[in-house]
């Protein structure tokens, strides 16, 4: 049907015939030439009905209109001199068309294919127009290409792909699961794998010792920019290894594919944080490290002032956290109005304020400098390195609390400051996570209940550390991943702290219990998020941007209209029953 792509013709064509295929992109008639711009699935080629030449093919272009689909077939040649178009590979040829087929009318189109400001939900629902544009081809295409590397590299690896079932029992990792009833079992269910967690580590029990697999997976949960109810990830196990062999095998597998797909700069280590570090100077589990904006601890210096509030507050160090955030400058960028502005920012998330001081000439001015002596000022100057024309925000209260809200004002700064750095990747390790946290009085696995602990010989269960690790790239969490535990009597004693008893390990957990029990050896892995690595790559401003058919932040699919109705028959068949909701007052 075609003898070229459109990407394909080129000076070395002059004079040939060719046959190109695809939308019309646009038309312009100049009163006796019509030029036509015609697109394939990644480039565009001029072109040209002259009625001189040929007058049925130039009566067919006047019929031609927007997304019109055509095959084309004429002589190439050069464009006038002046006339080429540097922007386009093929932007020195046309092609003068001698016969020209129709063979596809389109619809006037419901949005202009490369308006960023069009109503996303109309996107949405047109996506397979969306994905005509040249911005969703090279993003797919770079999809495409990062998982083929990502086969190679761990193919290289004695890697084995391994698919695991899409169609499961349902086990708590989280996140709720979306259920899917048995026709043949009824009243029972499946559910869909908000991982393939438990397979992977089976597999790793039947000797497979290296496997992998680009899975789907499922869960129903509230969805933000970066969420989405099906995901990928790229799943990895492997058996007789260390924290160590798991990393290396992922740094490789990371830098190999970012290489691949053209990122030449992204170094083949990275650097490394403990959870606690993290948390401690940036507030969050996944920090950005492409800026600066540290915090430090003050709350040994704050405990000397004669504020009641911030003594009272220092008083419980464990408990408690005063963090300072030193911004270069931040007295000659802000005003004092944006200063007392940035306490309601940091109100939104629980601070009950925020205090700060500017660096001028004659040392620490602002409203807390009346609580502190001379040499406690000077100390605050000397600990958080300030220098004239700088100012430092203060935090104050619940560790955690005070974690969350500065981590989110250092980026807020960072933001409004414009000092993150574009087209620039920082990977980063963080390690050593807690192996628990407590909230409401119920203890919780952080991660996921198979991680392996590095001891259980501990007084507070939130002290004790996991061998677990997450990869963050530009204060992004792309994946992570644990040493599991291997032994039917640690899992056994994991799952008592959780509050999860005998009988109801055995019903959700059996299989994977009765496993550990022939010889289970040791291992580990990972998962990353392989729609948020494109997101990345892309600079996409959502991950519904690198999924071919997304779903909206209600879950819904607007293409297809999904979720949807079904008959009473499908229901009766699966032993199913629609219960009607009381009407809201």
């Amino acid at each position: 049907m075609r003898t070229h792509y459109c990407a394909n013709v080129n000076e070395e064509h002059i004079g040939q015939e060719v046959t190109v295929a695809g939308w019309v992109s646009s038309r312009r008639d100049h009163g006796g030439l019509i030029f036509i711009d015609l697109r394939d699935k990644d480039q565009v080629v001029q072109l040209v009905c002259d009625p001189a030449d040929n007058a049925a093919a130039h009566k067919r272009a006047e019929e031609v209109r927007d997304q019109f689909v055509l095959i084309a077939t004429g002589k190439v040649r050069a464009r006038g001199e002046g006339l080429e178009n540097p922007k386009l590979k093929t932007g020195k040829i046309e092609i003068v068309v001698d016969e020209l087929v129709i063979e596809n009318r389109s619809k006037p189109m419901p949005f202009e294919l490369n308006d960023e400001k069009v109503n996303e939900e109309i996107k949405l629902k047109h996506r397979y127009l969306e994905l005509r544009t040249q911005k969703s081809y090279d993003i797919f295409k770079l999809r495409s290409k990062a998982t083929i590397a990502t086969r190679n590299a761990l193919d290289e690896l004695d890697f084995l792909e391994v698919e695991t079932p899409i169609i499961t029992k349902s086990t708590p990792e989280g996140a709720r699961d979306y259920l899917v009833p048995s026709r043949v079992h009824g009243g029972e269910f499946y559910a869909l794998p908000q991982s393939p967690q438990l397979f992977k580590q089976l597999l790793m029990v039947g000797g497979f010792d290296r496997y992998f697999q680009i899975a789907k997976c499922f869960r129903d949960e509230d969805l933000r920019a970066d969420r989405q109810p099906e995901f990928t990830q790229i799943d990895v196990e492997m058996s007789f290894c260390d924290q160590e062999d798991v990393i290396t095998v992922a740094e490789k597998l990371i830098s190999d594919v970012f290489h691949k797909c053209g990122f030449d700069s992204v170094p083949t280590k990275f650097k490394r944080m403990t959870y606690a570090d993290a948390m401690e100077n940036y507030g969050s589990d996944k920090p950005d490290m492409r800026y600066d904006l540290k915090m430090v601890d003050v709350i040994d210096i704050f405990e000397r002032c004669d504020n009641e509030i911030f003594s009272k507050i220092a008083a419980t160090p464990k408990k408690n956290r005063i963090k300072a955030l030193k911004v270069p400058k931040g007295d000659e960028i802000f005003s004092k109005r944006q200063m007392k502005g940035f306490e309601e920012y940091v109100r939104k998330f629980g601070a009950s304020g925020l205090g700060y001081f500017q660096m001028k000439e004659e040392g620490l001015k602002g409203p807390l400098a009346k609580f502190f002596t001379e040499d406690d000022l000077q100390a605050i100057i000397d600990r958080c390195e300030l220098e004239v024309g700088d100012a430092v925000f203060f935090g104050a209260g619940d560790k955690k609390l005070v974690w969350d809200y500065m981590g989110r004002f250092r980026i807020y700064l960072a933001e409004i400051m414009e000092i993150i750095p574009e087209d620039t990747f920082e990977f980063l390790w963080v390690m050593d996570f807690p192996m628990f946290e407590v909230e409401e009085g119920k203890v919780k696995a952080l991660h996921h209940p198979f991680t392996q602990p590095k001891s259980l010989d501990f007084d507070d269960i939130e002290e004790i550390e996991s061998i677990a690790y997450d990869i963050v790239l530009n204060g992004t969490e792309l994946g992570g991943g644990s040493i599991r535990i291997h032994k039917e009597d640690m899992q056994a004693e994991i799952f008592k702290l959780l509050g999860i008893d005998e009988e109801e390990a055995n019903d959700k957990f059996g299989f994977l219990l009765e496993a550990l029990k022939y010889g289970a050896p040791p291992h580990g892995g990972f998962a990353l998020g392989l729609d948020r690595m494109i997101m990345l790559m892309t600079g996409a401003s959502s991950i519904r941007e690198v999924i071919a058919f997304p779903k909206t932040q209600k879950a819904q699919c607007l293409l297809t209209q999904a979720p949807s109705e079904v008959d009473a028959e499908q229901l009766k068949e699966l032993s199913l029953r629609i219960r009607q909701q009381a009407p809201t007052a």
